[in-house]
């Protein structure tokens, strides 16, 4: 062997420049090694030991956590699936590179002949023989290992591809069914990348050992062994062929591609991308062949030149061709050619996004005013909500959170309730518990996990009622077991939005009560211990020891707190739950909370979704659910599931606030993405047949679906493909005109639309222009959201779309110009207090301090055309404890503006003193003491008599014992006396005759009954 040129000219004392060093420069010769000591070692060893009970630690708390919901076999299924590609990934892949490392190896030629390049060889040899036999086995593991994973993190695809059917629609271009699109098409793709990335890894491995051990050599320096034409020749045959299956089935894959002018195919997709991904299916085989035929003719030249020419195919047939197609045929005709593939992608898009039924009506809507013009709105004018829940959380909190670490969330929700026989909108929430809220002195592991554990209370208040300050008039309310429907129910809060990252409760009956349930006047409080079947028991030391491991806290095996009935609550968030539950379900990004059957229970909209189904349009659900609101709120957030191109509210599930059970209800058992879900996982989702009466009554129509659906409507209502060509009438979602850089967000409110008998819960949304340069109103649409009250069948108008097309004229102004008319308005106010007119108005509210802020600009269609209604705040100081009030209501209706206290007042500004209807929305005594008002009711305009005189003797009875048992902090007295409230009022309602005023209102907290 001669010597390395990278040595040559060093020796003893040499510097490698031939040059030999000076004595005196020598380093200084060092003493024998001493031998490694233990440390080094011991520390790997219990690195290792660390890392393996940490990983067991949170196996098995993930196990008793899904055991203690219900659904184990969701994380065995996951689990053995994963389990399952895993084993799969690392014997395919590490196999084949060990096998390609093993033939290369032992196919080595005996001699090599003594050449320069072989020389520079024989020192890699050298170098690697030691570590030889270790890599021989590492390195197939190692690589194996990364193919595996990558296999096991694709568990959906596997598991939609073994348990889906039919979608019972065929694709046009290809005649195939869309469940090959949207099952089993993904998992070919996914299985042809995996064997492309485990042939090159193998390819690369056989091409490295025979190189270096000379079975393969470069043109000129030698003959290439047989062995090694042999391998490499069958690893490039199945690497092509492999290429040939991903250029056939990309052809199926175009359907679902971004084609520019639409989703799926188009002309060019149909003409040029399909012959050529089929040419260069072909050719691939053709490589493939050629390889093969490198065992027989000794030489890659017929190899190497196929896969140069397979290069440039794909680069002129595959790129050039269909550019050249697209510029010089489909754009000068691109209408007419387009024409067929635009009419697909209408169909299938509106399809997808469950569009083929929106009934549609043009509304010609007048832009003038008269006098009792609302007349034929009498059902719906009272309904209008003026309490806008992205505005009085402040006030939620002020009046409903007597201690700093209790907490409303920023954007309440907006849910209905039947309150004295009547349904009537309400801005509803929880009182919940939050650990930022806690002193500083207060915060430690014992007060943090084991005293402040949960909220109570759910708190609501009319959505169309004020009191005479502004502030929300409560129906239900304080630390009350009495629920809105007058029956007792569960008020504690031990599973929401703000729950402490896990909590340890219960204990023994008789023990000592530790957890803080509610105050009880002044400075004291109630305890309690917990007494449900929710979370982990962890009495026993193993499990204990586990948690402590998971949470990386010792206290677990340290606190007395902890006892042998103590249960451990985590994973606390509604969504978290519904989405560990169920992991294949995307879920709404707005959780809401119910009473339903005496407990309290979070309301969550899960969808099942793909970005496969043929030719329908995508879109990506983060930007598509954006508004305003998702922007600003921090518990209302965007829909996260990538690119879709199909969505189906599929599921309603539900988690209970105080034990966390979580019930999925299929809610579109017609969907097949749930049905293949549902054979996969044991049929964890219920019937929807097994829906309560109650919770049906709480249903609605999920906000994320409908902001997908009007993003997509806002083209897809033009329905020809001509004009959808054009473009010409395609809208957009006007801006919020409080945040003009956001999306207007969808409204809860009861109205009823042209054509409609009565009110319905609906949502809805406007339409403006698409880029025009005046925001005039085009289109309004309304989901319909109420399910009825039969238990396990929905109301058969139940999500029905109802879309109103404005025309051209007369023009009807968008929300932005809303806003501006009001900004500007000169208009006097109705209310004889008010001297200033509206604009003088705005501008006093903004100054000295004061906060504006205008609520929710509500659009309905009533009077014939379209009313525009929103409640404006005012905040005094911006200073703590200072909230937002409803000081005026502003209406507007073609260009007539009007305003005043209440909107009753606003109506009668715009349609000449009287709009012929009268409104629930008048305003209502100021709240006292515990945040309730004594009752009041209307003298029978009929006459009085015994009975109702006695009723209300007795209102005033119960009224006066829940405000004494306030004031004493005995909430279980104040419990009692809202039940006998609740039945003096019922008794009172009886009483009153036919034709009568206004009766005493049903509620769980009593307050007046506010009349237009």
């Amino acid at each position: 062997m001669s010597q390395s040129p990278w040595n040559e000219g060093e020796g003893e004392g040499g510097t490698g420049d031939g040059e030999r060093t000076p004595p005196s420069a020598q380093p200084p010769r060092r003493g024998p090694r001493r031998p490694a000591g233990p440390l080094v070692p011991t520390l790997l060893v219990l690195v290792v030991l660390a890392a393996l009970v940490s990983t067991l630690a949170g196996f098995w708390t993930d196990l008793l956590w899904y055991r203690s919901v219900g659904f184990s076999s969701v994380f065995t299924t996951r689990l053995l699936t994963q389990l399952l590609l895993f084993v799969i990934g690392l014997v395919v892949a590490g196999g084949l590179v060990w096998g390609s490392l093993q033939a290369a190896y032992r196919t080595r030629p005996f001699y090599i002949p003594s050449t320069p390049a072989q020389q520079t060889l024989e020192q890699y040899r050298s170098a690697i023989e030691p570590l030889r036999r270790v890599a021989m086995i590492a390195i197939p593991l190692f690589l194996g290992a990364l193919a595996a994973f990558t296999l096991a993190g694709n568990w959906k695809p596997y598991l939609l591809w073994r348990n889906g059917g039919s979608f019972g629609v065929r694709d046009p271009q290809f005649g195939k069914d869309a469940g090959f699109y949207v099952f089993t098409l993904p998992w070919i793709q996914l299985v042809i990348g995996f064997l492309t990335m485990v042939l090159i890894m193998a390819l690369l491995a056989g091409v490295f050992v025979h190189y270096v051990y000379g079975g393969l050599q470069l043109p000129g320096r030698g003959p290439t062994t047989r062995a090694a034409f042999v391998q490499l020749g069958v690893l490039g045959a199945g690497l092509f062929l492999v290429r040939g299956a991903a250029y056939w089935f990309g052809r199926y894959a175009e359907t679902s591609a971004d084609g520019g002018i639409i989703t799926g195919i188009t002309y060019t997709a149909a003409h040029a991308v399909l012959p050529t991904k089929a040419i260069l299916a072909v050719a691939s085989v053709i490589c493939a062949l050629l390889f093969l035929s490198a065992i027989w003719t000794r030489t890659w030249r017929l190899p190497l030149v196929a896969v140069g020419l397979l290069t440039v195919l794909s680069i002129v047939v595959g790129g050039i061709y269909p550019s050249v197609i697209q510029s010089l045929k489909v754009k000068p005709s691109e209408k007419s050619l387009e024409s067929l593939y635009i009419q697909r992608n209408i169909d299938a898009t509106r399809a997808a996004y469950g569009l083929t039924s929106v009934q549609t009506q043009v509304y010609s809507a007048r832009t003038d005013v008269a006098a009792g013009q609302l007349h034929q709105d009498a059902e719906t004018i009272p309904g209008i909500r003026i309490m806008d829940p992205n505005v009085i959380s402040s006030s939620f909190r002020q009046s409903q959170a007597p201690r700093s670490f209790y907490t409303f969330p920023d954007t309440l929700d907006v849910d209905r309730y039947t309150i004295g026989a009547k349904s009537q909108d309400a801005v509803v929430s929880v009182r919940e518990l939050t650990l930022d809220g806690l002193p500083p002195g207060q915060r430690n592991w014992v007060n943090d996990h084991t005293v402040y554990t949960h909220g109570y209370g759910f708190v609501a208040a009319y959505g169309n009622q004020r009191t005479s300050k502004g502030d929300p008039v409560y129906f239900q309310q304080g630390f009350t077991t009495v629920g809105p429907d007058g029956k007792d129910y569960q008020p504690r809060i031990y599973f929401g939005e703000s729950s402490p990252q896990y909590s340890i409760v219960g204990g023994p009956a008789n023990g000592t009560k530790r957890e803080f349930d509610y105050p009880a006047g002044g400075t004291g409080q109630i305890n309690n211990t917990y007494a449900g079947d929710g979370g982990v028991a962890i009495g026993s030391f193993l499990r204990r020891a586990a948690y402590a491991v998971h949470y990386r806290e010792p206290k677990f095996l340290l606190s007395d707190a902890i006892n042998s009935q103590s249960r451990l609550l985590d994973h606390r968030t509604p969504t978290e739950r519904v989405e560990r539950v169920a992991p294949w379900l995307t879920v709404d990004g707005n959780v809401y909370p119910a009473v339903v059957d005496g407990r309290v229970v979070w309301v969550v909209d899960g969808y099942t979704t793909t970005s496969h189904y043929p030719n329908s349009d995508k879109v990506n659900l983060a930007d598509a659910t954006s508004d305003s609101v998702t922007e600003t709120s921090s518990t209302v957030t965007t829909a996260l599931g990538g690119q879709v191109n199909y969505i189906r509210n599929s599921v309603k599930a539900t988690v209970d606030a105080y034990d966390g059970s979580v019930h999925l209800y299929a809610w579109d058992a017609s969907d097949p993405i749930l049905k293949a879900w549902s054979r996969a996982f044991g049929n964890t989702v219920q019937p929807a047949s097994d829906i309560s009466a109650d919770l049906m009554q709480h249903v609605r129509y999920p906000q994320d679906l409908l902001k997908v659906q009007r993003g997509e409507l806002a083209r897809y209502h033009v329905t020809d493909a001509a004009s959808f060509y054009g473009g010409g009438d395609f809208w957009e979602v006007p801006k919020d005109p409080t945040h003009a850089t956001q999306d207007q967000p969808t409204y809860f409110q009861s109205l009823a639309m042209p054509g409609q008998k009565e009110p319905s819960f609906s949502l809805t949304t406007t339409f403006v222009p698409n880029g025009g340069t005046r925001e005039i109103l085009r289109g309004f649409l309304a989901a319909d959201g109420d399910a009825g009250s039969t238990a396990g069948k929905p109301a058969s108008g139940y999500g029905a779309l109802r879309l109103l097309e404005l025309p051209s004229a007369p023009v009807v102004n968008g929300p932005g110009q809303v806003e501006n008319q009001i900004e500007n308005s000169t208009a006097a106010s109705s209310s004889q207090s008010e001297n200033l007119n509206l604009s003088q108005f705005i501008a006093q509210s903004r100054q000295s301090g004061k906060q504006l802020t205008f609520g929710n600009l509500l659009t309905l269609p009533v009077g014939g055309g379209l009313l525009y209604v929103q409640p404006l705040f005012v905040q005094q100081s911006k200073e703590a404890g200072s909230f937002p009030q409803n000081v005026a209501t502003i209406a507007v209706f073609g260009n007539t503006v009007g305003w005043g206290d209440t909107l009753g007042q606003a109506l009668d500004g715009v349609f000449g003193g009287n709009s012929g209807v009268g409104t629930g929305s008048g305003s209502t005594p100021p709240t006292t003491g515990g945040g309730t008002t004594p009752p009041t009711t209307k003298p029978p305009t009929t006459g009085s008599n015994a009975a109702l005189a006695a009723a209300i003797a007795k209102i005033q009875t119960a009224y006066d014992k829940g405000q004494a048992a306030l004031k004493a902090g005995d909430f279980a007295a104040y419990g009692v006396a809202q039940k006998e409230l609740q039945a003096a009022i019922l008794e009172a309602e009886k009483a009153v005759p036919a034709g009568a005023g206004a009766s005493p209102t049903a509620t769980g907290t009593p307050t007046a009954t506010a009349t237009g």
